[in-house]
This record gives structure tokens, C-alpha cells and sequence, in this order.
């Protein structure tokens, strides 16, 4: 249930909240409502008060019973019983319905007017009989002293049935092109018919001929009316023998006396739509008008507005609960609303609880906010130097603080801060400075190690957020330097990165052609970029991108080979370096020979000459890789077990190092067992000897008797 208040009226919507589907079982619906806050403040008043699509008109019996109400797709009609709260009976119907009637005090008799042209006939049992009219209907009115129906459509004729003799009676001729809605008056029975010129033509049923006519189109056009096409009747109603509501394509309600021909009161509901529906609450002088937006209550003798009413959804048709406060409407959504407002009259019979629930509710009343008024404490009142408005008229105490208009609070506040103006202004000044400031080019400061790594970061997150910003794909990549996991790396000294060692000379030709790729392809998304800019370089585009796939193969070739030269180059370093112990290993063994043998001069001077010149190495082909040339061995090794690759390789050490095909170095080592392992070995292996000898032998117990005791058990004979 939801309350809201508008001109002090409190509006209950009894219908508001969560509907469930008809599909859900008894025990779905329960572990529901216990669980949705939503669903137990529901107010199921009548159960199943819905239609599967739209409800187009609704309807009450003249006892007050029941509840008839149209709707779509597929068309039928549906009874709610009022007493069982429930729905009654529903009957679907061959096509839509455009109006219907309740000829009886009940359900029993009614008449349907179909889009078709086909009226239909309902008894109690359900149909009873069907006609049809020679042009489209849409309004008819019942009279009920000849028991005649008057059908208005899209003609200038209305028709005429006569429900006692069953058969259709002569016309009545009217002037204009089309009729679109009729009503008869329930004091002395004329019949009145609204045309689409705007025109309102009176009968008498008695004999047959116009009484008079009301021109509606013109009445509607006053001062401030912005009229945009010809005002044509789309409401009429009756309230008593002499007043007359007439409701226009172009949202005015026109009250008229039957003596005059001159409207006494012309209402506007500013939304330029046809007035739907009309209805007279006579105990409180009210006119219940309405549009597909929105419900006004104003009354009838100064138009002054009672109260207002706009649901979410479109309104079709409006219905008054009769001699209470309760009303019905049909809206574009299977739900139909129903509506409480206490200031109308009191609650149905049937549903009399209502009235205790709302006064309980009165009790408690929520705090309300106001649009034209401003809540504002005494401490805001000093700061505005309006403490001495204290108890005179232009404050209104509430709670702890006061309501005043909001056209005097921002006047006195642009009096009190007269260069508030001013401050907005340098405030705004001051962010165009930091935003051109930020444009600028920004001094990078490096850490102290790993400079070059810091460096190359910057860039490649300076490129990444370009891109980004270009493409508008939000967000860029945080990058290493802000994280605070990686800070070490880039403040400890531990963490240089050394690029003279082994490794990084083997991964940098690798990771050199990988930058490389990664930049070709941020120059290649860039100029996407700018081609998606313009249409005509597209394909320039294609085909710079193939140029750039055909030379990615010969890349992958190229890092191939520099991994080898890389390779090739360590190997000469390390013979050469060989080489160098060597030599100075030879010179300290000459040296101390020379201080024995003082006389070999001669042949140290040839040994030194001789050493100082070069010595020339042949490298075999293919021996840097020589772990591609062994793969049958590889193979063959793979399938033996642990144990004999090592032995077979030759490895007997705790540990050793072997190169692998793609460059790095592959570690062996084993383990040292500690002393309490060594001694818990050496318990279990006397464990296992002392069991050996304390071991008795079977063998002298024969082959017949153990066959006896398990042997044919344990070969399955049975």
C-alpha cells in the first residue's frame, strides 16, 4: 500500500506493490511473502483483480455486489464478487470490446458492443444471443422506460433496438459526420449524443426529435487555451435533471445547465489529451474528470482543486465506488488499481477494515518535504540575520527548526553573500589553471635502481594511456612502478638487474623482438585510430596491416639467430678466459723454476715468447647446439627411469649442471639426509634382520593339508 497526500487529501493505492505470478505454486507464493518486505506490505483487497494484458473498462452492479470489468488480449470479461472477494466467473469473447452495459440490479443481464459491429447478449448462464449494427459502434445508453438501446458510431444515425419486440426501430437522423459518445439522463430520460465537431445534440425518446443543441467547440476556446486542432466531444455525462459534463478531445471539462446554452464552468487539465471519463460525487459538489495521465477532483461550482490522483500508467477508464470513498480505474497494465480516499466518504461494507487500518496509520504521520518551502534551523536563520522573523508569519515552526519560502531564503542568501558570485568564479578560474597544468611536459624523476627498467616502463605506460584515451575504453593497466609489491625492486640494490651475466645477454635478444612487436602493434592501433576518423584511408589500412603479418615470420627467424650468436660469444668469452688462468697458471710454474735454475734464461725467454702469442681454437659446427644433435639419445633416455639416466650420464655428485636446447641451465641435485634420518634408517634395516631370523619356515606342513584349511576356497570351486 502506498500513501501519498496532495492538498492535504490522503491517497491510499491499495493496489501498489508486487504481483505474483498466476504460474507459482501455494508453497512458492508463502516462502515469498516471508521473505519480500514488499510482498507483506501488499494489500491483496480482491484476489486476482488484474487482466492478462489491459483492462479497457470497468464497471459496478447497482447493488454494489459486483464488479465487471473488460479487458485484453485475449478479450474477455471478468465478475469479482465484492462478498467472497474473489473473482466470480470469467468468459472470453470472440473479439474487443469496446463498451458494456449492466442492464439488472446483477450480473445477470448484460450487453456487450464488440469492434466487430456485433452486440452480444449475456444471461446468467452466460450467452444468450448476438446482433450487429450496420455501422462500427462506440457508445450506447439503455433506456429504460421503452426498453430501447441507442447505438452511436461512425455515422451520423443512431441506431435504435428494441429489447422487447427484438427488433431494430427507426433511426434518429443527426447533423453531424460522426457520434462519438451518448448518455441518458435517469431523471426525465433525454438523450443526449456527443459528435466528433464538437457538437452536443439532445433527444426526447418520446417523440423522436431534437430538443436542442450545444456547441462545445467554441465554448472550450478561451484566453489562455492553446487549442491545436477542433475540440471534439469525447466524454459525456449526466449528474441530475438539469447539469450536463461535457469533456473535450483537447483536455476541457465544460459544465453545463440544460436552460442555457452557455457553459457555466470550463476546466482545463493543461495536458492537451481527451478527457476519458466523468463522474459526480454530488454529497461533497465535486467533478471526478480525467485524462490518460491523471485523475482531478475540483469542484463544480468555482473549479478550485479537491485533490489529484496520477498513477504510473496510462488510464482508460475511471470508476466510483457508490456512497464511499473508493474508487477503480483500468490502466494500460494487467493490474487495476483501486484507490482510498477517506475524504470522499467512508469504505465499502465490504471491506469496512479499511477504515481502522488508514486512522491507524493517521496516528503516526511521516515528516513531509515540501518543494516550495525551505527547512532551515536558528543557527541558519543567524547566519542570514533573520533571528528576529522568530514567531511572526513568514516562519512556520516544525520540529526543531522553521519552514519559510523558498523565493525569500534565496533572495536574503544572495543579499547576505553578495560575492558569492565572485568565489564561484575563481573557483572556476583555478580549475582551468590545474587542468591546462596537467597538459604540460612533467619532469620524470628515476628511482635509484633499475633506471632503465623504470624509464621503459614510463613509456610503455605513457603509450598504453594514450591509446586508451583515444579508443575511449576507460581505464589503462596499472603499472609496476605504483605498486607498492614491486617497490623493493626499484629501491634495494640486491635487485639490479646485472645485464652483463649469462642469462640476460640469452633472454635479451628474445624480450628485445617481443618490445618490438609490442610497439609496432601500439603504432599500428594508433593509426586504426586515426582511420576510423577517415573512411577513406581504410584501405591503406588493410593493407598495411597484411604487410605487417607477412614480416612477422621473418622476425621470429631473426631472434633465432641472435639467441645463437649470443651463445657463440659466451662460449668464445669462457675459452678465452680458460685460456688466461692457463697462461698465468704456466708463468707462476716458470717463474718458480727460474728461481731453482737460474741458468735457463734462454728457455724461459722462448717460453715466454711463446705464450705470448695467440692460440687459435676450431670450434666444431654445430657444437654450441649440441643437445639438437643427440635427440635419438634424449628420446631413448627419457623412457629409462631416474636412476639410469643418471647413471648413464654419468652424474654421482650431490649436484650438476647441464645445458638444455633452448639455453638455460637445467640443475640436478640430491638431497642430504640428516642424522636422525640416517639413524632411522639404520633402526628399520636391523628391525627387518631381526625379523628374518625370528621367522619360522611352513615348509613342513604339507600340500594336502593346506589345500584342506583355504586351498579350495581360495581357488573358487564354489
Amino acid at each position: 500500500m502506498q500513501v501519498s497526500s496532495v492538498n492535504d487529501v490522503k491517497i491510499y493505492n491499495l493496489s501498489h506493490g508486487k504481483s505474483l505470478p498466476e504460474w507459482l505454486s501455494d508453497r512458492k507464493k508463502r516462502q515469498l511473502q516471508k521473505k519480500d518486505f514488499d510482498i507483506q506490505r501488499r494489500i491483496e483487497l480482491i484476489q486476482d483483480f488484474e487482466m492478462p494484458t489491459v483492462c479497457t473498462s470497468i464497471k459496478i452492479s447497482r447493488d454494489g455486489q459486483y464488479i465487471l470489468a473488460a479487458g485484453t488480449y485475449k478479450p474477455r470479461l471478468r465478475c469479482y464478487d465484492t462478498y467472497n472477494l474473489s473473482l466470480k466467473f470469467e468468459r472470453c469473447l470472440d473479439s474487443d470490446i469496446v463498451a458494456f452495459d449492466i442492464l439488472s440490479d446483477d450480473y445477470s443481464k448484460l450487453v456487450l458492443l464488440h469492434s466487430n459491429r456485433y452486440i452480444e447478449f449475456h444471461s446468467q448462464h452466460g450467452h444468450y444471443y448476438e446482433t450487429r449494427i450496420p455501422k462500427y459502434g462506440r457508445d450506447f445508453s439503455y433506456h429504460y422506460p421503452s426498453c430501447d438501446l441507442y447505438f452511436v458510431g461512425a455515422s451520423s444515425e443512431v441506431f435504435r433496438l428494441n429489447l422487447e419486440q427484438g427488433r431494430f426501430l427507426n433511426s434518429l437522423q443527426t447533423d453531424a459526420v460522426e457520434n462519438n459518445v451518448c448518455d441518458m439522463n435517469s431523471v426525465h430520460h433525454l438523450f443526449a449524443t456527443g459528435s466528433s465537431e464538437g457538437r452536443v445534440e439532445c433527444w426526447d425518446p418520446r417523440v423522436r426529435s431534437r430538443v436542442g443543441t450545444l456547441d462545445c467547440a467554441l465554448s472550450s476556446i478561451s484566453e489562455g487555451t492553446d487549442v491545436q486542432s477542433l475540440p471534439s466531444v469525447s466524454a459525456l455525462k449526466f449528474n441530475d435533471s438539469l447539469s450536463l459534463a461535457v469533456g473535450t478531445s483537447t483536455g476541457q471539462v465544460l459544465l453545463y445547465d440544460l436552460r442555457s446554452s452557455q457553459p457555466l464552468l470550463v476546466k482545463d487539465h493543461f495536458y492537451s489529451l481527451p478527457i476519458k471519463s466523468l463522474n459526480f460525487l454530488n454529497q461533497l459538489d465535486l467533478v471526478v474528470s480525467s485524462d490518460s495521465k491523471i485523475i482531478k477532483m475540483w469542484n463544480k461550482d468555482n473549479g478550485k482543486v479537491f485533490s489529484s490522483i496520477q498513477p504510473q500508467t496510462n488510464i482508460n477508464d475511471v470508476c466510483l465506488y457508490p456512497n464511499s470513498g473508493m474508487l477503480f480505474t483500468a490502466n494500460e497494465d494487467p493490474k487495476m488499481n483501486t484507490f482510498y480516499i477517506p475524504a470522499l466518504g467512508p469504505a465499502p461494507r465490504w471491506c469496512s477494515f479499511l477504515d481502522n487500518l488508514t486512522e491507524e496509520l493517521e496516528e503516526s504521520p511521516e515528516s513531509t518535504v515540501y518543494d516550495d518551502y525551505k527547512f532551515v534551523t536558528r543557527k541558519d536563520l543567524e547566519n542570514l540575520g533573520l533571528s528576529h522573523l522568530v514567531g511572526s508569519s513568514l516562519l512556520r515552526a516544525y520540529m526543531h527548526g522553521f519552514f519559510m519560502d523558498i523565493r525569500l531564503y534565496h533572495k536574503v542568501k544572495s543579499m547576505a553573500n553578495p560575492f558569492a558570485y565572485e568565489d564561484y568564479r575563481k573557483d572556476k578560474i583555478r580549475q582551468k589553471i590545474e587542468e591546462s597544468r596537467i597538459e604540460r611536459v612533467q619532469v620524470k624523476k628515476l628511482p635509484s635502481v633499475n633506471k632503465e627498467l623504470a624509464l621503459k616502463l614510463m613509456e610503455e605506460g605513457d603509450n598504453e594511456a594514450e591509446l586508451a584515451s583515444r579508443k575511449r575504453k576507460g581505464k589503462s593497466v596499472p603499472s609496476i612502478l605504483g605498486d607498492e609489491r614491486f617497490k623493493v625492486m626499484f629501491e634495494n640494490p640486491d635487485y639490479q638487474v646485472d645485464e652483463q651475466s649469462e642469462e640476460f645477454r640469452l633472454l635479451n635478444p628474445i624480450v628485445s623482438k617481443v618490445e618490438q612487436k609490442r610497439k609496432k602493434k601500439l603504432r599500428l592501433l594508433a593509426q586504426q585510430a586515426a582511420a576510423s576518423q577517415k573512411a577513406a584511408e581504410e584501405e591503406e589500412e588493410l593493407e598495411g596491416q597484411a604487410s605487417s603479418e607477412e614480416e612477422s615470420s621473418d622476425d621470429d627467424k631473426s631472434w633465432v639467430e641472435e639467441v645463437r650468436e649470443q651463445r657463440r660469444l659466451l662460449k668464445q668469452e669462457d675459452r678465452h678466459r680458460r685460456w688466461q688462468q692457463r697462461k698465468e697458471a704456466d708463468r707462476n710454474t716458470v717463474l718458480l723454476d727460474g728461481k731453482q735454475n737460474a741458468g735457463e734464461d734462454t728457455s724461459n725467454s722462448l717460453e715466454n715468447k711463446k705464450s705470448s702469442q695467440p692460440l687459435f681454437y676450431q670450434i666444431k659446427a654445430g657444437e654450441e647446439f649440441r643437445s639438437f644433435n643427440d635427440i635419438a639419445n634424449k628420446k631413448k633416455l627419457q623412457k629409462a627411469s631416474l636412476e639410469d639416466r643418471l647413471k648413464l650420464e654419468g652424474h654421482t655428485g650431490p649436484s650438476s649442471v647441464a645445458d638444455t636446447a633452448v639455453g638455460s641451465k637445467q640443475l640436478t641435485f640430491t638431497l642430504k639426509k640428516s642424522e636422525q634420518q640416517k639413524m632411522q634408517l639404520q633402526a628399520e634395516q636391523d628391525h627387518h634382520e631381526e625379523r628374518k631370523k625370528l621367522r619360522r619356515s611352513a615348509g613342513h606342513l604339507s600340500n594336502r593339508r593346506r589345500r584342506g584349511w583355504g586351498g579350495d576356497r581360495g581357488r573358487g570351486r564354489y
